[in-house]
């Protein structure tokens, strides 16, 4: 197959939909001769800050000379964004040759019965991952869990260390109605005698994580805990922080705007601390240098200065709240905001959260099947309806926000990494 071809077929998997075991994906990769095994990794899991603490230690690892591999999800413009080496994105021809070796092994699998359904979309990008860092030789990979943990594809690697960032609500259907039980299916990434850095506050989920740990002899190290402080202080687009962790000061700027990220960069340092004990000597300068410089697209990034055009993948109650929290301390309000977002997600209670920041609010859709309709969104935010705009169409809908946003105003673009990724093409095609 060629690129093209590659990314009709992947279309064409993505209706499996999500699928829970480990079967498929460890069939597939023997097949290979287990080529997740070839080289080390760094396994993280949460429900947010993953993204951004995988970015994080990818660039920590790169200050140090190292060549990491990054697997993350979802991408925002190309598929090819999922799968990096030392930062840059899988290229096409290596994308293609891999997924169509993968599909041939697969539909024999299928013919001898040694699988017994086919491997869903992620489960085929994860393979692919583990496949391009092996023939690549990466010096450590870097994989952040999809979603849950005990039964997500990533969770065939046995790792140098593993994280969880955060637990709060989400994905119920799948991973459980209380953080408990989240806490529980996200800590299925902890191994026997692997060290676990945990990022979680909450109490109960905090220590359900702990007990797992506990029962598996994993060595566990709280963030946040254990005379471990962050402090902050505030500057003109952001916060500095100073985490103290035993003897060490770790003073920082990081280059991913917003206080959550202040957190996040502490996950990422406790990591890097482990690193240097089980893997390799980090310097404390290089992580910090890291931190501040580590890219992550989509979570609080500036696409346009004039009109301010800020976008946020703020698909869940956590993320938009440190999103308001973060323009209600840094931007000019009441501004327009761009909002689309999942259907299954809790629209009420995100528009609760995002909707009083703005005097107007434009509701589209972006082109993906479990997208929320403009109306849909309406009828679920009825105490907003006095400022809310319906418009379907991405472009128009962008079109419209900055007409009505004024060249010294702010647009907010927020709701789901999908929509992100479709203003990003916007943008992004505008400066070519």
């Amino acid at each position: 197959m060629n690129y093209e071809q590659c990314l009709v077929y992947l279309d064409q998997i993505q209706n499996l939909g999500i699928k829970f075991g480990l079967d498929n994906v460890r069939t597939i990769l023997s097949s290979f001769n287990d080529p997740q095994n070839q080289y080390p990794a760094i396994h993280i899991a949460g429900t947010n800050g993953k993204g951004s603490v995988c970015a994080m230690l990818s660039q920590i690892l790169m200050e140090h000379g190292h060549r990491p591999g990054l697997f993350t999800s979802p991408h925002l413009v190309t598929v090819r964004e999922r799968i990096r080496i030392a930062g840059d994105p899988i290229p096409e021809e290596d994308f293609s040759r891999h997924l169509s070796r993968l599909r041939e092994v697969v539909e024999e699998l299928i013919v001898s019965k040694a699988l017994l359904s086919p491997p869903t979309y992620f489960e085929m990008l994860s393979c692919l991952a583990f496949l391009h860092f092996a023939e690549e030789r990466v010096d450590i990979a870097v994989l952040e869990v999809g979603m849950g943990g005990r039964y997500d594809a990533t969770n065939v690697v046995i790792p140098v260390v593993s994280a969880i960032t955060t637990i709060s609500p989400e994905h119920q259907k799948f991973l459980g109605e209380t953080q408990n039980e989240i806490a529980s299916e996200k800590a299925g990434i902890i191994k026997p005698g692997i060290p676990l850095v945990c990022g979680v506050e909450e109490k109960m989920a905090h220590t359900t994580i702990r007990d797992r740990a506990e029962e598996l002899n994993a060595p566990f190290f709280a963030v946040f805990s254990d005379g471990r402080r962050l402090r902050k202080e505030k500057n003109e687009q952001n916060f500095r922080f100073e985490y103290t962790c035993g003897e060490e000061k770790y003073n920082y700027l990081p280059s991913l705007l917003g206080e959550h990220q202040g957190k996040n960069a502490a996950i990422a340092i406790a990591v890097a601390r482990q690193l240097s004990k089980d893997w390799r000597r980090l310097e404390q300068s290089r992580i910090i240098r890291g931190i501040e410089t580590a890219k992550w697209p989509g979570r609080l990034e500036i696409v346009s200065e004039r009109p301010l055009v800020l976008v946020d993948g703020a698909h869940n109650v956590e993320g938009a709240k440190a999103l308001s929290k973060y323009v209600q301390e840094f931007i000019s309000l009441p501004c327009v905001l761009v909002f689309a977002v999942m259907r299954d997600k809790n629209i009420q209670k995100l528009s609760e959260i995002l909707f009083p920041l703005a005097h107007t609010v434009i509701c589209t859709r972006f082109p993906y099947f479990k997208a929320a309709s403009p109306e849909d969104i309406q009828r679920q935010a009825s105490r907003f309806q006095g400022r809310i705009v319906s418009q379907p169409d991405v472009p128009q809908a962008v079109r419209t926000a900055l007409q009505a946003a004024s060249p010294d105003g702010v647009v907010l673009v927020a709701g789901s990494l999908f929509l992100v990724g479709e203003i990003k093409k916007i943008f992004d095609s505008a400066k070519e």
